[in-house]
């Protein structure tokens, strides 16, 4: 078969300045994915520790006035299991980049984010200033 002049396909050109497109806008959209899952992750890790926070605060109330002291055991009080497995990271599905300092009377729980400006401290439990790495929550006794 013979092909008439007057048939039109597509330039060489044509063809790279649309796959060229196509590429920038599938790297815009990975980006903003990103991003998305980011911001996910970190409205979990606050989510788990106002888990935890409530989680301690009712274990405070059942035993004797006393906040838990570790995270590797179950919380339970009146026998039954108030916190039976501490929450893991969203990324990493580890128990540690949670932190939990107790003692007798006090305790902090800490996540680090990953959007460093979406906690509500700089340095763990010691600092809760205007540098915003770590979400961490404290007894509210």
């Amino acid at each position: 078969m013979k092909k008439n002049k007057n048939e039109k396909g597509f330039t060489l050109f044509e063809l790279l300045v649309s796959i060229s497109i196509i590429g920038i806008l599938t790297a815009l959209a990975s980006v903003a994915f990103s991003g998305a899952q980011k911001k996910a992750r970190d409205a979990r890790r606050v989510q788990d520790i106002k888990a935890i926070q409530t989680a301690a605060e009712q274990y405070y109330s059942q035993n004797s006035y006393v906040y838990p002291t570790n995270s590797t055991t179950p919380w339970q009080g009146n026998n039954l299991d108030i916190l039976s497995v501490f929450p893991k990271d969203p990324k990493t599905n580890d128990v540690y980049p949670y932190t939990y300092t107790a003692l007798t009377n006090t305790y902090c729980v800490c996540a680090l984010m990953e959007n460093t400006t979406a906690g509500n401290s700089g340095a763990g439990c010691t600092d809760f200033g205007i540098i915003t790495t770590y979400f961490c929550a404290k007894n509210q006794q």
